[in-house]
């Protein structure tokens, strides 16, 4: 609270939600205490009318991969920064300037709670992808056979 009475308050905030990129408005946010992008990316889609604003994480990522095909995209683990900007920008080309708000309506269809009013085709793509990544998990557990040669 007191860094952001220091850069203008209220007004700050007025300014950034005036800004036309959401990296800039995400950059801004991260320089307070506790904010990291996903967060930052919530409260500029939320607050500050930055519809083009993405929140990534796993959940998200996995919408990528699933239905955008940004599975081949990156062989990590873990949501890394540039994997948090290639799936934004997945978003944003496939979505526009609303991207932000499209991203919340996916997000939203993969709780528990609605899946009792998705199309029967959307819950059956939704599980076969969770059984392949079952599948690849259970893959990728499984020890490296040694053949001795090298």
């Amino acid at each position: 609270a007191t860094k952001l009475k220091e850069m203008g308050g209220d007004d700050y905030l007025q300014e950034l939600r005036k800004e036309k990129d959401p990296s800039v408005v995400q950059e801004a946010l991260i320089e307070f205490c506790g904010i990291g992008r996903k967060v930052a990316d919530c409260i500029a889609l939320f607050s500050l009318d930055q519809t083009q604003a993405i929140p990534v994480d796993v959940h998200v990522w996995k919408i990528a991969c699933r239905d955008y095909n940004a599975r081949s995209s990156f062989k990590t683990k873990s949501v890394t920064p540039t994997v948090y900007r290639h799936i934004g920008d997945i978003f944003r080309d496939k979505f526009g300037s609303y991207a932000g708000w499209a991203h919340s309506l996916l997000f939203v269809a993969e709780l528990p709670s609605f899946r009792s009013v998705l199309p029967t085709d959307i819950l059956e793509e939704m599980d076969k992808f969770r059984e392949l990544e079952k599948q690849e998990k259970k893959e990728a557990s499984k020890p490296k056979k040694q053949d001795g040669s090298n």
